[in-house]
């Protein structure tokens, strides 16, 4: 019985060692989304301003 209890205990903390890795990867992963959601909306922002230059540009072209 003490061996059934010995090897229970060392699943569970087995199983608590690794929910601890979980949690840690979860958090690293959210402030790497919002990182990436951060660089997205820059980059975002750089396109349409190239895009408002260019339609700028392409505006005072002449015609053929």
């Amino acid at each position: 019985m003490d061996i059934d209890i010995s090897s229970l205990e060392a699943k569970v903390a087995l199983v608590a060692a690794f929910c601890d890795e979980m949690r840690a990867e979860n958090h690293a992963l959210r402030e790497r989304i919002v990182g990436l959601e951060q660089e997205k909306q820059a980059l975002a922002a750089r396109v349409t301003t190239a895009r408002d230059r260019l339609e700028t540009i392409m505006d005072r072209l002449p015609e053929k």
